[in-house]
């Protein structure tokens, strides 16, 4: 796997104007990009179109990236904003939920157990849809993509301790909903009332 001493070559040599290192740039952070859209947007097709605006958002303001911040931080934090907006742009629209496809591999040994684990994962998809966008952003970032509680304040530009409240109130919303639904998970079911 490439270094970051890589990544910092192939920003450089794309600042200089070769499109093969750009190509090298988004052969690393397309995926993680369109699994962001993925789940801000709920839609595969409006994911796809979103990643595709996203990086030639990212190369045509790659002069504005500072390098003593991580690339990914600065490609998410571009990502987040045009999908926010892609948001604001169609809040009264209806998701559909059989667009989403969660399909990670299972160590169950039946067909009985994939199933249970699936409806579970449809049902914390459409719990997490249904949270205010400010709460499944921050959701995303940091359950789906895994960042820091720092770097999602860099993404956002939000206090660290605003994340953390949007955090908890979330998950409290998830668990409400989840609930509601007759679906807990796991961690929900155990813990002591």
């Amino acid at each position: 796997m490439e270094s970051r001493n890589d990544e910092a070559a192939w920003i450089a040599a794309s600042l200089q104007g070769s499109h093969e290192a750009f190509a090298r740039l988004v052969e690393r952070y397309a995926t993680p990009v369109y699994n962001l859209a993925l789940r801000m947007l709920s839609s595969s097709a409006e994911a796809e179109d979103a990643t595709q605006e996203i990086l030639v958002r990212a190369y045509t303001r790659l002069a504005s990236y500072d390098p003593s911040y991580k690339f990914s931080t600065w490609l998410f934090s571009i990502a987040n904003n045009y999908c926010i907006d892609l948001l604001r742009r169609r809040r009264a629209q209806v998701v559909d939920l059989d667009e989403v496809a969660y399909s990670l591999p299972s160590s169950a040994p039946g067909p009985e157990h994939q199933a249970l684990d699936q409806e579970q994962r449809a049902a914390v998809a459409r719990a997490v849809n249904q949270l205010p966008v400010a709460y499944r952003q921050m959701t995303v970032l940091r359950y789906y993509l895994d960042l820091s509680y720092e770097e999602i304040a860099q993404v956002t530009g939000l206090p660290v301790s605003t994340i953390k409240t949007r955090l908890h109130r979330a998950r409290r919303q998830l668990e409400s909903l989840l609930a509601a639904e007759g679906a807990l998970p796991w961690t929900a079911e155990t813990r002591a009332s």
